[in-house]
């Protein structure tokens, strides 16, 4: 944790991170500091780039996303040209939530939300038509247990 942030701050950012929502004087009330201080702090913690943006989370169910499928990724290709194109093929995909690479014996593994099965091959059909991969294991999620972006401050 960077050393430039006081306890002020991560009162701030826990705030933040509960209900982003709320206004400076809520959150200068719960942290006991003025508006203005509080004004003074978010803005540096966006200059310096500990706040990212600000969002709004939504329920994807809800909204007709009822299908989670954690994708994982297997290449027999890692040159950097092949890493480019599935880069390009990932980021133009707004069914994938996140994407990571990993260490061990699978390659990357995506979170997609999609409406159902249906969407979901078309989803791989679209992406193995753009890029060249050995293996994928797509896992459906029964059940999201615990989902969160908070971060323990």
């Amino acid at each position: 944790m960077s050393k430039s942030l006081d306890d002020i701050d991560l009162k701030i950012l826990s705030e933040l991170q509960e209900n982003a929502g709320q206004s400076l004087e809520v959150i200068a009330r719960k942290v006991g500091s003025s508006k203005t201080a509080v004004w003074k702090r978010v803005h540096r913690l966006m200059q310096t780039g500990v706040i990212e943006r600000h969002t709004v989370i939504l329920n994807a169910e809800k909204l007709g996303f009822e299908a989670c499928f954690f994708v994982l990724v297997r290449t027999s290709e890692h040159d950097k040209k092949w890493q480019q194109d599935f880069l390009k093929a990932i980021q133009g995909r707004p069914e994938i939530l996140e994407a990571h690479r990993l260490a061990g014996d699978i390659d990357y593994i995506l979170k997609v939300r999609v409406t159902n099965a249906r969407a979901y091959d078309n989803f791989y059909q679209a992406l193995i038509s753009d890029v060249k991969i050995y293996n994928v294991t797509a896992l459906l999620s029964m059940e999201e247990i615990k989902s969160t972006n908070k971060l323990a401050l």
